[in-house]
Protein backbone atom coordinates (compact mmCIF):
# COMPACT_ATOMS: atom_id res chain seq x y z
CA UNK A 1 0.00 0.00 0.00
CA UNK A 2 1.35 3.56 -0.74
CA UNK A 3 -0.30 6.60 0.96
CA UNK A 4 0.86 9.86 -0.19
CA UNK A 5 -0.74 12.97 1.74
CA UNK A 6 -4.00 13.65 2.86
CA UNK A 7 -6.37 16.56 1.37
CA UNK A 8 -9.81 17.88 1.38
CA UNK A 9 -11.56 18.17 -1.85
CA UNK A 10 -12.87 21.77 -3.12
CA UNK A 11 -16.25 21.12 -1.48
CA UNK A 12 -17.99 22.63 -4.79
CA UNK A 13 -21.14 21.26 -5.57
CA UNK A 14 -21.55 19.94 -8.60
CA UNK A 15 -25.60 18.26 -8.77
CA UNK A 16 -26.41 20.57 -11.22
CA UNK A 17 -23.63 19.84 -14.10
CA UNK A 18 -23.85 17.56 -16.48
CA UNK A 19 -22.29 14.26 -15.73
CA UNK A 20 -20.72 11.43 -18.40
CA UNK A 21 -21.95 8.00 -16.87
CA UNK A 22 -21.05 4.37 -18.68
CA UNK A 23 -21.51 0.98 -17.65
CA UNK A 24 -20.49 -2.40 -19.64
CA UNK A 25 -21.16 -5.57 -19.61
CA UNK A 26 -19.09 -8.32 -21.42
CA UNK A 27 -18.80 -11.94 -21.43
CA UNK A 28 -16.60 -14.89 -23.22
CA UNK A 29 -17.46 -18.73 -23.09
CA UNK A 30 -15.72 -21.72 -25.51
CA UNK A 31 -18.27 -22.61 -28.28
CA UNK A 32 -17.88 -24.69 -31.44
CA UNK A 33 -14.55 -25.19 -29.76
CA UNK A 34 -13.54 -21.18 -30.13
CA UNK A 35 -13.85 -18.57 -27.38
CA UNK A 36 -16.82 -16.70 -28.92
CA UNK A 37 -19.16 -13.68 -27.19
CA UNK A 38 -21.77 -15.12 -25.25
CA UNK A 39 -23.01 -11.40 -23.51
CA UNK A 40 -23.15 -8.20 -23.99
CA UNK A 41 -24.43 -4.81 -22.37
CA UNK A 42 -23.09 -1.44 -23.17
CA UNK A 43 -24.94 1.60 -21.74
CA UNK A 44 -24.05 5.30 -21.72
CA UNK A 45 -20.72 7.01 -22.52
CA UNK A 46 -19.41 3.34 -22.48
CA UNK A 47 -19.11 1.59 -25.88
CA UNK A 48 -17.82 -1.74 -26.54
CA UNK A 49 -16.13 -2.97 -29.83
CA UNK A 50 -14.92 -6.54 -31.15
CA UNK A 51 -12.73 -6.26 -34.15
CA UNK A 52 -11.76 -8.77 -35.98
CA UNK A 53 -7.80 -10.39 -34.86
CA UNK A 54 -6.28 -13.28 -36.83
CA UNK A 55 -3.80 -15.22 -34.69
CA UNK A 56 -4.71 -13.72 -31.59
CA UNK A 57 -7.86 -14.48 -29.22
CA UNK A 58 -10.42 -12.34 -29.55
CA UNK A 59 -10.67 -9.10 -28.14
CA UNK A 60 -12.71 -6.32 -27.14
CA UNK A 61 -11.95 -2.72 -26.72
CA UNK A 62 -13.70 -0.24 -24.43
CA UNK A 63 -14.39 3.34 -25.76
CA UNK A 64 -15.00 6.31 -23.65
CA UNK A 65 -17.05 8.51 -25.71
CA UNK A 66 -17.02 11.20 -23.13
CA UNK A 67 -13.63 11.50 -24.29
CA UNK A 68 -12.35 11.53 -20.68
CA UNK A 69 -13.57 11.41 -16.89
CA UNK A 70 -13.88 14.72 -14.59
CA UNK A 71 -15.61 14.76 -10.90
CA UNK A 72 -18.84 13.03 -10.50
CA UNK A 73 -18.72 11.13 -13.57
CA UNK A 74 -19.01 7.28 -13.03
CA UNK A 75 -17.78 4.51 -15.49
CA UNK A 76 -18.43 0.59 -14.62
CA UNK A 77 -17.53 -2.09 -16.46
CA UNK A 78 -17.87 -6.41 -15.60
CA UNK A 79 -15.48 -8.60 -17.78
CA UNK A 80 -15.89 -12.59 -17.45
CA UNK A 81 -14.48 -15.43 -19.22
CA UNK A 82 -16.14 -18.73 -18.99
CA UNK A 83 -14.54 -22.19 -18.62
CA UNK A 84 -11.49 -22.65 -20.77
CA UNK A 85 -11.91 -19.93 -22.61
CA UNK A 86 -8.88 -16.85 -23.34
CA UNK A 87 -9.69 -12.98 -24.03
CA UNK A 88 -7.63 -9.70 -24.36
CA UNK A 89 -10.07 -6.26 -23.40
CA UNK A 90 -7.89 -3.40 -24.07
CA UNK A 91 -9.24 0.51 -24.45
CA UNK A 92 -9.11 2.39 -27.33
CA UNK A 93 -6.82 5.08 -26.40
CA UNK A 94 -5.30 6.83 -23.17
CA UNK A 95 -7.89 7.36 -20.71
CA UNK A 96 -7.95 11.02 -19.57
CA UNK A 97 -8.96 12.88 -16.16
CA UNK A 98 -9.89 16.39 -16.33
CA UNK A 99 -9.58 18.65 -13.68
CA UNK A 100 -12.72 18.34 -11.35
CA UNK A 101 -14.63 21.35 -10.38
CA UNK A 102 -15.80 18.95 -7.29
CA UNK A 103 -16.07 15.60 -6.63
CA UNK A 104 -13.92 12.43 -7.93
CA UNK A 105 -14.51 10.17 -10.94
CA UNK A 106 -15.73 7.07 -9.90
CA UNK A 107 -14.17 3.61 -12.22
CA UNK A 108 -15.24 0.35 -10.55
CA UNK A 109 -13.81 -2.75 -12.57
CA UNK A 110 -15.04 -6.44 -11.95
CA UNK A 111 -13.71 -9.75 -13.75
CA UNK A 112 -14.05 -12.65 -13.40
CA UNK A 113 -11.93 -16.08 -15.12
CA UNK A 114 -13.95 -19.67 -14.31
CA UNK A 115 -11.71 -22.66 -14.21
CA UNK A 116 -8.60 -23.23 -17.06
CA UNK A 117 -9.88 -19.58 -18.22
CA UNK A 118 -7.48 -16.60 -19.84
CA UNK A 119 -8.56 -13.21 -19.59
CA UNK A 120 -5.89 -10.55 -20.43
CA UNK A 121 -6.65 -6.96 -19.11
CA UNK A 122 -4.56 -4.41 -21.11
CA UNK A 123 -5.97 -0.85 -20.96
CA UNK A 124 -3.44 1.85 -22.34
CA UNK A 125 -2.10 4.55 -19.94
CA UNK A 126 -4.50 6.92 -18.30
CA UNK A 127 -3.49 10.58 -17.91
CA UNK A 128 -3.93 12.72 -14.77
CA UNK A 129 -3.89 16.37 -15.44
CA UNK A 130 -3.40 19.18 -13.23
CA UNK A 131 -6.48 19.37 -10.23
CA UNK A 132 -7.62 15.83 -11.26
CA UNK A 133 -9.50 13.66 -9.21
CA UNK A 134 -10.29 9.94 -10.08
CA UNK A 135 -11.06 7.14 -7.80
CA UNK A 136 -10.73 3.59 -8.92
CA UNK A 137 -11.19 -0.05 -7.66
CA UNK A 138 -10.92 -3.40 -9.25
CA UNK A 139 -12.06 -6.02 -7.58
CA UNK A 140 -11.55 -9.71 -9.76
CA UNK A 141 -12.59 -13.25 -9.19
CA UNK A 142 -10.69 -16.44 -10.21
CA UNK A 143 -11.26 -20.23 -10.46
CA UNK A 144 -9.51 -22.57 -9.39
CA UNK A 145 -6.47 -22.58 -12.36
CA UNK A 146 -7.30 -19.51 -13.97
CA UNK A 147 -5.41 -16.85 -14.93
CA UNK A 148 -5.69 -13.24 -15.17
CA UNK A 149 -2.74 -11.12 -16.76
CA UNK A 150 -3.59 -7.35 -15.23
CA UNK A 151 -1.71 -3.57 -16.40
CA UNK A 152 -2.36 -0.55 -15.39
CA UNK A 153 -0.31 2.37 -16.04
CA UNK A 154 -0.42 6.00 -15.37
CA UNK A 155 0.89 9.57 -16.22
CA UNK A 156 1.27 12.61 -14.51
CA UNK A 157 0.23 15.37 -17.27
CA UNK A 158 2.05 15.53 -20.51
CA UNK A 159 5.91 16.88 -20.68
CA UNK A 160 6.11 17.09 -24.22
CA UNK A 161 3.00 19.39 -24.15
CA UNK A 162 4.84 21.27 -21.16
CA UNK A 163 2.50 20.25 -18.75
CA UNK A 164 3.42 20.91 -14.88
CA UNK A 165 0.77 18.96 -12.36
CA UNK A 166 1.33 20.50 -8.42
CA UNK A 167 -2.29 18.96 -7.34
CA UNK A 168 -4.07 15.39 -8.04
CA UNK A 169 -6.04 13.13 -6.62
CA UNK A 170 -5.81 9.77 -7.46
CA UNK A 171 -7.25 6.45 -5.50
CA UNK A 172 -6.64 2.83 -6.85
CA UNK A 173 -7.72 -0.07 -5.16
CA UNK A 174 -6.95 -3.83 -6.30
CA UNK A 175 -8.55 -6.98 -5.08
CA UNK A 176 -7.63 -10.29 -5.99
CA UNK A 177 -9.50 -13.56 -5.03
CA UNK A 178 -9.04 -17.24 -6.22
CA UNK A 179 -12.16 -19.35 -4.76
CA UNK A 180 -13.06 -16.89 -2.58
CA UNK A 181 -9.45 -16.41 -1.26
CA UNK A 182 -7.90 -13.14 -1.55
CA UNK A 183 -4.55 -13.23 -3.07
CA UNK A 184 -3.15 -10.09 -3.76
CA UNK A 185 -4.60 -6.85 -2.36
CA UNK A 186 -2.82 -3.15 -3.50
CA UNK A 187 -3.71 0.36 -2.36
CA UNK A 188 -2.54 3.86 -3.96
CA UNK A 189 -3.55 7.17 -2.90
CA UNK A 190 -1.64 10.23 -4.68
CA UNK A 191 -2.91 13.70 -2.98
CA UNK A 192 -1.63 16.84 -3.12
CA UNK A 193 2.29 18.04 -5.19
CA UNK A 194 4.04 14.86 -7.12
CA UNK A 195 7.26 16.77 -6.49
CA UNK A 196 6.71 16.10 -2.63
CA UNK A 197 5.25 12.72 -3.00
CA UNK A 198 7.42 11.36 -5.75
CA UNK A 199 10.94 12.44 -4.70
CA UNK A 200 12.01 9.58 -2.11
CA UNK A 201 14.09 7.09 -3.77
CA UNK A 202 11.06 4.97 -2.76
CA UNK A 203 8.55 6.79 -4.14
CA UNK A 204 8.88 7.39 -7.76
CA UNK A 205 12.04 9.58 -7.50
CA UNK A 206 10.79 12.41 -10.01
CA UNK A 207 9.10 9.77 -11.84
CA UNK A 208 6.33 11.08 -13.40
CA UNK A 209 4.51 7.92 -14.96
CA UNK A 210 4.44 4.21 -13.29
CA UNK A 211 2.36 1.37 -14.17
CA UNK A 212 1.53 -2.05 -12.12
CA UNK A 213 1.27 -5.38 -14.11
CA UNK A 214 -0.27 -8.10 -12.05
CA UNK A 215 0.34 -12.28 -13.09
CA UNK A 216 -1.96 -14.29 -11.52
CA UNK A 217 -1.32 -17.96 -12.32
CA UNK A 218 -0.66 -21.49 -10.88
CA UNK A 219 2.63 -21.06 -12.82
CA UNK A 220 3.32 -17.47 -11.87
CA UNK A 221 6.67 -18.25 -10.11
CA UNK A 222 7.41 -20.71 -12.93
CA UNK A 223 7.33 -17.44 -15.21
CA UNK A 224 9.30 -15.21 -13.02
CA UNK A 225 13.05 -15.88 -14.50
CA UNK A 226 11.17 -14.62 -17.77
CA UNK A 227 9.86 -11.37 -16.61
CA UNK A 228 13.62 -10.86 -14.66
CA UNK A 229 15.28 -11.43 -18.00
CA UNK A 230 13.45 -9.53 -20.22
CA UNK A 231 13.96 -6.39 -17.76
CA UNK A 232 17.44 -7.06 -17.70
CA UNK A 233 17.69 -7.13 -21.29
CA UNK A 234 16.14 -4.52 -22.21
CA UNK A 235 17.96 -1.33 -23.90
CA UNK A 236 19.24 1.60 -21.66
CA UNK A 237 15.84 3.85 -20.97
CA UNK A 238 14.61 6.28 -18.20
CA UNK A 239 12.03 3.01 -16.87
CA UNK A 240 13.19 1.30 -13.85
CA UNK A 241 11.59 -2.34 -13.01
CA UNK A 242 11.43 -5.14 -11.06
CA UNK A 243 9.44 -8.02 -10.62
CA UNK A 244 8.48 -10.69 -7.92
CA UNK A 245 6.09 -13.32 -7.65
CA UNK A 246 5.11 -15.12 -4.98
CA UNK A 247 1.89 -17.63 -3.87
CA UNK A 248 0.37 -17.89 -7.38
CA UNK A 249 1.34 -14.16 -8.17
CA UNK A 250 3.76 -12.12 -10.12
CA UNK A 251 4.00 -8.79 -9.87
CA UNK A 252 6.16 -6.04 -11.96
CA UNK A 253 6.17 -2.31 -11.16
CA UNK A 254 7.90 0.16 -13.35
CA UNK A 255 8.39 3.82 -13.26
CA UNK A 256 10.07 7.11 -15.53
CA UNK A 257 10.55 10.18 -15.90
CA UNK A 258 9.24 10.05 -19.48
CA UNK A 259 5.84 8.96 -20.66
CA UNK A 260 6.83 7.66 -24.13
CA UNK A 261 9.80 5.58 -22.50
CA UNK A 262 7.24 4.23 -19.66
CA UNK A 263 5.01 2.96 -22.65
CA UNK A 264 7.92 1.71 -25.04
CA UNK A 265 8.93 -0.15 -22.01
CA UNK A 266 5.66 -2.25 -21.56
CA UNK A 267 5.36 -2.36 -25.17
CA UNK A 268 8.43 -4.51 -25.18
CA UNK A 269 8.24 -6.57 -21.97
CA UNK A 270 4.58 -7.32 -22.76
CA UNK A 271 5.44 -8.80 -26.23
CA UNK A 272 8.51 -10.66 -24.66
CA UNK A 273 6.11 -11.92 -21.37
CA UNK A 274 2.98 -12.76 -23.67
CA UNK A 275 4.96 -14.36 -26.59
CA UNK A 276 2.39 -12.39 -28.62
CA UNK A 277 2.03 -9.14 -30.25
CA UNK A 278 -0.18 -6.47 -28.74
CA UNK A 279 -3.72 -5.87 -29.75
CA UNK A 280 -3.47 -3.06 -32.89
CA UNK A 281 -4.94 -0.47 -30.49
CA UNK A 282 -1.88 -0.22 -29.10
CA UNK A 283 -0.09 0.28 -32.12
CA UNK A 284 -2.29 3.31 -33.47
Amino acid sequence: MYDAGIASSSGLDTGSMQRANGVGRIRFDISGGRTRLSDLYQSGSMKIRLPKVYGQPVTAVLINTSGGLTGGDAFAFDIAAGDHSHAIVTSQTAERAYRSTGGSAKVTGRFSAADGATLEWLPQETILFEKSNLSRSIEADLGTDSRLLMLESAVLGRKAMGETIRDIRFRDCWRIRRNGKLVFADDIRLEGDPDTFFKGPATGEGGCAFATLVDCATDAEDRLPLARRLLDDRPPSETRAAASAWNGVLAARFVSANSHDLRKTLMTFLTGYRSAELPRVWHC
